[in-house]
């Protein structure tokens, strides 16, 4: 269970993890205490920061787009609990404890400057774990994994939740097989329906087509596609099924 608690700061606050049983420190969110960079999936990059509950990753909120070149990590500040810093932490925190595949949110730090912020979010890291566009740049993607992915995609989704960049990026394969998925940065719980879902499937297929799947894998709508597709229905199916006969 994620304690979330507010430790208020000169320049705005953190939202923490109260149950890693120790107050954030400044150098979780230092890149300069980072032991490794890290590629990310999203916008520029992610590093490792220790934290009590052992490694972290830890990502600063930055713009894309044409609004990067005039402000590249500054948003406008709506209060505390819309910056996308808080939104984010309290969402993974909302999945984690649905049982979700998706990383612990281990604390968030908001800047305030005026009427702009910056922001920063730590969570637990992934160990072990390669992206799904990784595995398919590799040859080693198959039925079995795009059914695993889809499954998740269906869990996620019969929790409500819309993710704004599904990407081959954005979904990690550790060791044991798990399928995580990561970077729910205006992510938001939604009603479900059909148009929010698929638009999120189309997204995903577009990435697997640009990380060339269709390249590195043949039959990609036999081998990948259309066993994630399956999956993900099946798994929608059997979710609605068990909740209406509890």
């Amino acid at each position: 269970m994620i304690d979330a608690q507010v430790h208020p700061m000169s320049d705005g606050a953190v939202l923490y993890d109260a149950a890693l049983g120790a107050a954030p420190q400044a150098a979780w969110f230092e890149p300069a205490a980072a032991a490794t960079a890290l590629p990310s999936g999203g916008r520029g990059r992610v590093a490792l920061v220790d934290t009590p509950a052992g490694r972290g990753v830890l990502r600063h909120y930055r713009r894309g787009g044409l609004v990067a070149r005039v402000s590249a990590d500054r948003y406008l500040w709506l209060g505390l609990e819309r910056t996308r810093a808080f939104r984010e932490f309290r969402l993974l925190a909302h999945l984690r404890e649905a049982g979700l595949a998706v990383p612990a949110p281990l604390a968030a730090r908001v800047q305030r400057e005026g009427l702009r912020y910056r922001a920063d979010l730590v969570t637990g890291l992934i160990a072990d774990a390669r992206t799904l566009a990784e595995r398919i740049g590799g040859g080693e993607a198959d039925e079995d994994l795009a059914a695993r992915t889809g499954q998740a995609i269906a869990r996620l989704h019969d929790a409500g939740c819309w993710h704004a960049d599904l990407n081959a990026h954005n979904i990690l394969v550790d060791a044991t097989g798990t399928v995580w998925l990561i970077d729910f940065d205006r992510g938001r719980l939604r009603a479900p329906a059909l148009g929010w879902q698929q638009q999120n499937l189309a997204r995903l297929r577009r990435s697997l087509e640009k990380v060339g799947a269709r390249r590195h894998l043949t039959a990609f709508e036999a081998r990948l596609w259309h066993p994630l597709l399956a999956a993900y229905h099946a798994g929608l199916s059997n979710l609605a099924a068990a909740r209406s006969g509890r």
